[in-house]
């Protein structure tokens, strides 16, 4: 009887699509003279200061396993930094694991709290590992539809309309990859009273939480009887453009932080020491960098997003994160043929929204973790494309 290798591959595993982000940028490597606004990643290089110490970490032969819970001088440094800007008490002893990036931090929480056929609600447009995630910990992903009108927030009447006996865990990323979007103290006060009341978990992933441009940021985990029941998690990526680095972390109760860490201690074991290294220095020195870094984005938003509305693609002011979700469909494009054929006629890269789910279709990510002259020719490009598309179908 003739084998292939398919049939040995998990079913819940063959069901998953590939990454719609990735799969679009296997193509734009194999282009030329292509601006990308695409792979959400700082164009900054690491500040010079964290960098070093991650040499001389290496200098000084740091090369070792660390405790599975990570180096307990950056537990330290995270237990303060998240007490001083998101008012919330962990204790670095038990109550903070290091992970290797937030994308793992995220596997480990689902990993450590779902049984077969839980069910986790998030919101959409979202992160495009966030549903595969829960399908790989053998959970249900329940999406809930975030609208425009809204700024891409979601609203507690969205979520309790989705909550259903199987409810296990509700999923936030706050600022949002793709769209921006944010959420208020009073609202995230009303999505509180409907976890409490339907007796849910939060895992909050926070990783934009420093590139917020206008407002407060507030954690959800903050709130009056939250923490008790809240997977916060949170990393150096995007804040510090460390993203080559891998390293964020997980903190919540001790028992969900020691079952996330039974996890990770027979899959990883640790992060690297070298990464952890460069994460502490990151904390303890390294606000100026992020507020500088920050500064250089708003300018940046508000350039692209004026430019989107003058050429007709409707995009709402994204009052965090480095994405513009801006509204394609008046053009009568899909959003993978609007990315597409703007890659070929422009060399443009830009990610269709629908690969952040049903319900971005219809918009476009365009990451302006770029510099502002390539914002200025990208966005020129895709004006001339814009007027291209319409002339054609008048």
């Amino acid at each position: 009887m003739p084998t292939s290798p398919q049939q040995f591959v998990a079913r819940h595993i063959a069901g998953i699509p590939r990454s719609g982000i990735r799969e679009f940028f296997d193509l734009v490597q194999n282009t030329t003279g292509v601006i990308s606004l695409g792979v959400g990643e700082p164009d900054f290089a690491t500040p010079w200061h964290i960098r070093e110490a991650a040499i001389y970490a290496l200098e000084r032969g740091r090369t070792s396993y660390t405790s599975n819970l990570g180096l307990p001088k950056l537990r330290q440094a995270i237990a303060e930094y998240v007490a001083k800007n998101f008012h919330i008490a962990y204790n670095p002893a038990n109550e903070i694991l290091v992970a290797v990036g937030v994308s793992e931090a995220l596997d480990l929480a689902l990993r450590a709290i779902i049984d077969p056929g839980d069910e986790v609600l998030y919101h959409e447009p979202c992160y495009v590992s966030y549903a595969p995630s829960v399908v790989m910990a053998h959970g249900i992903p329940v999406g809930v539809s975030c609208r425009p009108e809204d700024q891409f927030a979601v609203t507690a009447q969205a979520i309790e309309k989705a909550i259903t006996p199987r409810s296990k865990a509700l999923l936030l990323n706050f600022p949002t990859n793709p769209t921006g979007g944010t959420m208020t103290r009073a609202a995230l006060e009303d999505i509180a009273r409907v976890v409490v009341k339907h007796n849910l978990l939060v895992i909050t992933d926070e990783i934009y939480s420093e590139l917020t441009f206008e407002g407060e940021h507030v954690s959800i985990a903050s709130l009056p009887g939250m923490r008790e029941r809240t997977i916060f998690l949170h990393g150096f990526s995007k804040a510090y453009a460390m993203t080559g680095f891998r390293i964020g972390y997980a903190c919540g109760p001790v028992e969900l932080i020691e079952a996330m860490m039974r996890i990770h201690q027979y899959a990883m074991l640790c992060a690297s020491i070298i990464s952890q290294e460069a994460a502490t220095e990151a904390l303890r020195h390294g606000a100026t960098d992020t507020a500088e870094m920050r500064e250089q984005y708003r300018i940046r938003r508000n350039y692209i997003v004026h430019a989107f509305n003058e050429m007709g693609l409707e995009c709402h002011l994204p009052r965090g994160s480095f994405y513009a979700f801006p509204a394609i469909s008046s053009t009568g494009l899909s959003s993978r043929d609007f990315a597409f054929q703007l890659l070929q006629s422009e060399s443009v890269a830009c990610v269709p929204g629908s690969a952040f789910g049903p319900t971005g279709e219809g918009f476009l990510r365009c990451c302006f973790a770029t510099s502002l002259d390539q914002i200025q020719t990208a966005t020129a490009r895709m004006a001339r494309f814009v007027e291209k598309v319409r002339r054609k179908a008048a």
